[in-house]
């Protein structure tokens, strides 16, 4: 797959197929679009290309961040090139093309940058200057260029309607665990580990501290069996997302007690994959029953690696 992170940069490219979307989460939905794609392309001799931005437009338009992140860049460009795709225009939602017509945005981005000569799009996809484009224009456009225009209907599992927005209220509700099924993968954060209060050591059950990435979705504050990924391998773990309020710590953070592990992370990057809440976070009254609480949930959480993962020994 080629990535185009500008116009500038898109020289001497062959006709496409082009699916059209944000796809900040590339979930089930995103990736039924874009296999759809990649298999029209094929059939028609064309190249298959996927349109996104790389900030989001509503973050844009309000001047703050609003809208946070489902997947890293990196992470979305690795699962639309997993898809088949030959070409990613991941563009800048710039004022040039913030400020774009509708009419502008299919003739100079779609037709003249992109050479598209078929598109697909969902059924709520819009573009163009205060999102005046839709889906109908789009087909109108194409009967008078030539181009055609596949819209997907609603893609739903059991009954939900799969989006973005769905997805982030399931992490940000702590159900993580449903996550798989709307995306294909578990929901994961990154970041490097930084050195925390030490507590977690004193009592037998060292972590390893991330911070929270404020670009993220972050999962509601509590308790969740993980997965700890670092140098190409996954650990299994037990995660606190939150304020850690028995020890009067009040910074949000991440922090993993991952299970017999004894290196040296501090200034290595890692990243944890939620699997299942386990509890919300709750103060104590002291040291000791935290202490006891952390017991539990590392029990808890080796009996569920050991459900859902039967090659392990804890």
């Amino acid at each position: 797959m080629k990535l185009f992170n500008s116009l500038e940069e898109i020289k001497n490219i062959k006709e496409t197929v082009v699916a059209l979307g944000n796809f900040d989460g590339v979930h089930k939905g995103h990736q039924e679009l874009i296999r759809r794609t990649v298999k029209s392309a094929k059939m028609a001799g064309l190249k298959s290309a996927v349109f996104t931005f790389r900030n989001h437009p509503k973050n844009v338009l309000s001047g703050k961040p609003v809208i946070k992140n489902i997947l890293y860049l990196e992470d979305k460009a690795a699962i639309i090139k997993s898809l088949g795709v030959d070409y990613l225009f991941s563009l800048e939602f710039d004022e040039e093309i913030q400020h774009m017509s509708a009419e502008d945005f299919i003739q100079k981005l779609l037709l003249d940058a992109f050479k598209m000569r078929e598109a697909y799009c969902g059924f709520n996809y819009h573009f163009g200057y205060q999102a005046e484009g839709n889906p109908e224009i789009l087909m109108k456009a194409g009967l008078r260029e030539g181009f055609g225009i596949h819209v997907l209907e609603p893609f739903r599992i059991d009954g939900n309607l799969v989006s973005s927005t769905f997805i982030r209220n399931l992490i940000e509700e702590g159900k993580v665990g449903e996550c798989m099924k709307y995306m294909g993968r578990n929901y994961s954060v990154g970041g490097e580990v930084v050195v925390g209060n030490r507590i977690g050591r004193t009592i037998g059950f060292p972590t390893s501290n991330i911070l929270i990435d404020e670009t993220m979705v972050t999962p509601a504050h509590g308790v969740y069996v993980t997965y700890c990924c670092y140098n190409g391998v996954k650990y299994h773990g037990v995660t606190n997302v939150g304020i850690k309020p028995t020890i009067g710590d009040n910074k949000k953070n991440i922090e993993t007690h991952i299970f017999h592990f004894n290196k040296d992370l501090y200034g290595k990057e890692i990243r944890i994959e939620f699997l299942e809440k386990i509890r919300s976070e709750i103060k104590f009254n002291n040291v000791d029953e935290l202490a006891e609480q952390i017991r539990k949930d590392c029990m808890e959480a080796k009996l569920y690696h050991q459900q859902h993962d039967k090659d392990i020994i804890l």
